[in-house]
């Protein structure tokens, strides 16, 4: 059954593309609909809640470092859903450099993340939104025209054109309508619990598909907002997109289900996937504890007070690094923090990668927390 079979919450609308016309879907405001729970779905919710809540009490306010480390396995997973799929190493390199390319593209993924959850607090609002894509999509291939705006044309998603698409979302008239709907959902105080209330806030802006592209990444950016927003995560951010990328199919069938009304599995699965995020945060938190606990070992031979010992807990939050950054972290010599990394590199901690600083004068030479940076591929 097609969605435009079914009849479900939204109506089929006609668009125009290349002088044909195409069968467009036209999600119902959000104003608009009623989401009521079972008795099962409910209480898989409120498991979602406790097991998020927990999760974060595993990163305590002095360890930023871990957060960091939680934002950025987010981002990168975020963008791999899309098939973005650089060395972790480059785009941590491309995050310090400020590179290009697609490596600079998923870098891009992680500082608009961090710049929603620092505004949490703030309305979401469209100049926000449009602000996002414009950082999100600099480095991509998508028309200049199309960067931090909404599309002025018809969208799709799957196949090579919207007539066999698997999905036409609403017309470009229509975006604007809709988006502010979904604003005030955002915005205003609701009956709905933070995880329903954040799977269907992500839902409904698949639905509408208001840019070029980068939808899905600012999708799941949102998510991560609203549980900050909610006050669910205080420290740091559960991988959501991690989860998700375990299970790209239940994620596609799960908004085409939120597509045609049946609003009860998609928050149903929602809510299981954002338990496994949890669980990703848990086993993050220690193993990022065992990792320093082997770097502490390593250097046992060196004096507790050294500049060497006192970098080790910021690779956490800094796994790619320079020794002016060193310097600057330890507020200690440029001299004093190429010793320090040297004293890393010898133990194996750190490593040196390769990479070109934009800019006049000589390239730095860069150094990675390898054992870090492969918590993530793993």
């Amino acid at each position: 059954m097609s969605l435009f079979e079914d009849g479900g919450a939204g109506t089929v609308v006609t668009s125009e593309w290349n002088d044909k016309p195409v069968r467009a879907w036209k999600p119902a405001k959000l104003s608009e609909r009623s989401f009521d729970l079972n008795a099962k779905e409910a209480r898989v919710t409120e498991q979602a809640i406790t097991a998020v809540r927990t999760a974060d009490q595993l990163v305590p306010n002095t360890w930023e470092a871990l957060s960091r480390l939680l934002l950025r396995h987010e981002g990168i997973a975020s963008s791999g859903i899309e098939g973005l799929r650089e060395p972790l190493t480059s785009v941590l390199l491309a995050e310090r450099t400020d590179a290009g390319g697609a490596a600079g593209w998923v870098a891009d993924n992680l500082a608009v993340i961090d710049t929603a959850l620092e505004s949490a607090h703030l309305p979401l609002s469209v100049n926000r939104l449009h602000s996002w894509h414009a950082r999100l999509m600099r480095n991509s291939n998508l028309h200049s025209d199309l960067i931090g705006v909404f599309r002025p044309r018809v969208g799709w998603v799957g196949g090579s054109n919207p007539f066999d698409a698997a999905y036409v979302p609403p017309p470009p008239n229509e975006i604007s309508e809709l988006i502010d709907d979904l604003i005030r959902f955002a915005n205003e105080p609701t009956d709905l619990d933070p995880i329903s209330h954040s799977a269907i806030l992500h839902g409904q802006f698949e639905a509408i598909h208001p840019f070029g592209d980068g939808n899905g990444r600012l999708g799941r950016i949102l998510v991560s907002r609203n549980l900050r927003r909610a006050d669910l995560t205080r420290h740091s951010t559960v991988p959501i997109s991690v989860a998700i990328a375990r299970d790209t199919g239940g994620y596609l069938s799960g908004l085409l289900n939120f597509q045609l009304g049946n609003t009860g599995p998609w928050i149903r699965w929602f809510a299981e996937v954002v338990q496994k995020a949890a669980a990703v945060t848990n086993q993050l938190a220690d193993r990022t504890r065992q990792i320093l606990d082997s770097w502490n070992d390593k250097l046992s031979k060196l004096r507790s007070d050294s500049a060497a010992h006192s970098l080790l807990p910021l690779l956490i939050a800094q796994p790619v690094l320079s020794a002016p950054d060193a310097g600057k972290l330890l507020n200690i010599t440029r001299a004093a923090g190429r010793n320090a990394i040297q004293a890393l590199t010898d133990q194996g901690i750190l490593e040196p990668v390769q990479a070109q600083t934009p800019g006049v004068g000589r390239n730095r030479n860069w150094y990675a927390a390898t054992d870090l940076i492969n918590i993530w591929s793993n």
